[in-house]
């Protein structure tokens, strides 16, 4: 196997490095650097930036707005993204909700909904878990009734999520609601698209354990949805959700950032002193965990770079995205784990989720927050246990 770049592949690499250096936004930069809020201006600077060169969906079929980009490319750019430490783009838009539309959607959805979706001018957010109905998805309760109204259909929603991340940011939502209470969980359910400023919808934040306000409650009540707004068949958003999960599986993988962090933290044992005063790096256990930690990242590079080979073969992903799923968010919590360790007392001082207090050097700065924060890595997007799950029933046929 020639794992060796091409000449063009080493010129792509060059050309996103310099796009990179010159067009990044200076001011989402700062806040970054400074451990600042970041708000939805800021937040979606990069994401538009990116769609006006075309680079913003480079997974996405040409026709929709792709790149056209080769498994190989694809691996450079989410390299160089993450070398760079940029800011991600709109998951919920690009890698989610864009591919189901353009997957299941009419034309009359992907003419409406993919330009925004595209661009950034229209934000996202995902309505799927319910309390009660997390990893048990299909037992999700909120209900959906069909009724006329002035001559049009509409749904009737009512019920509530939970952990619906940046719902405060949204302007749409893509939500699995019941539309038949009589069917087996799994076919009566229905997949659509809501305006979060219908009447009717109210968002309540969650405070999570390192002071930030990521996920909220989004409570419907009798909110009218266009039956138009339904994708797909009526009792086939199931359907749909497993298609969504296995890309949103996939990217929570995260390989590249990964890759990125075990930069950070070598660099960080090069400068932190161990108990005798010799370099962190020079201690044998410590040298050992992060060797390992190396090592299971270039495995999991090697399963994502052969899904991305199966996608630019025409293939889809599959149940096999549970595989990156599992390795690569418990990789993640080793990674900050083995940081906050490299920092010793210093990832004790807990400012809260932005800003620093002064206290230690800067590479120490909000790692404790992300420990914290990084806890969900094993549990959204499905938990590992449901992973596991779905590998034994669709992967082994147990």
């Amino acid at each position: 196997m020639n794992l060796d770049f091409t000449a063009e592949e080493n010129a792509f690499r060059q050309e996103v490095r310099e796009f990179i250096a010159a067009n990044y936004p200076p001011e989402l930069r700062a806040k970054q650097d400074a451990r600042a809020y970041i708000d939805r201006d800021a937040y979606i600077s990069w994401h538009k930036v990116l769609a006006r060169k075309g680079w913003v969906a480079p997974s996405w079929p040409v026709e929709y707005g792709g790149t056209g980009w080769t498994a190989s490319q694809k691996y450079i750019w989410a390299d160089e993204t993450a070398r760079a430490n940029c800011q991600p783009t709109l998951s919920f838009n690009i890698q989610m909700i864009g591919p189901v539309l353009y997957t299941f959607g009419s034309e009359e959805q992907k003419q409406r909904f993919l330009p925004g979706i595209y661009s950034g001018e229209t934000w996202w957010c995902q309505g799927f878990s319910e309390p009660g109905a997390g990893s048990d998805l299909a037992s999700l309760k909120t209900r959906a009734e069909l009724i006329t109204e002035s001559g049009r259909d509409y749904y009737l929603v009512n019920g509530q999520k939970t952990w619906t991340t940046k719902a405060q940011f949204a302007d749409w939502g893509f939500f699995l609601v019941r539309t038949d209470a009589a069917a087996k969980p799994q076919a009566g359910i229905s997949f659509l698209l809501i305006d979060m400023k219908s009447p009717g919808i109210t968002i309540r934040p969650i405070i999570t354990i390192e002071g930030g306000n990521e996920v909220n409650e989004v409570f419907l009540d009798n909110v009218k949805v266009p039956v138009e707004n339904r994708v797909y068949d009526e009792n086939k958003g199931w359907t749909l959700a497993k298609f969504l999960l296995g890309l949103e599986r996939t990217g929570i993988a995260k390989v590249a950032d990964s890759r990125f962090r075990l930069r950070k933290l070598r660099q960080i044992a090069l400068v932190e002193r161990s108990d005798d005063g010799a370099a962190l790096l020079d201690d044998a256990l410590f040298r050992r965990k992060l060797a390992q930690l190396e090592i299971d990242v270039t495995a999991l590079e090697f399963t994502e770079l052969r899904m991305l080979s199966k996608e630019s073969g025409g293939g889809t992903v599959g149940p096999e995205s549970s595989l990156l799923k599992i390795k690569g968010s418990e990789i993640q919590q080793r990674i900050q784990e083995l940081t906050l360790e490299a920092v010793g007392h210093y990832g004790e001082v807990f400012p809260g989720n932005f800003g620093r207090l002064g206290i230690g050097p800067d590479y120490a700065a909000g790692i404790a927050s992300e420990y914290l924060n990084g806890r969900k890595f094993t549990i959204y997007g499905g938990t590992t246990e449901i992973q596991r799950n779905i590998i034994a029933k669709a992967v082994l046929r147990l």
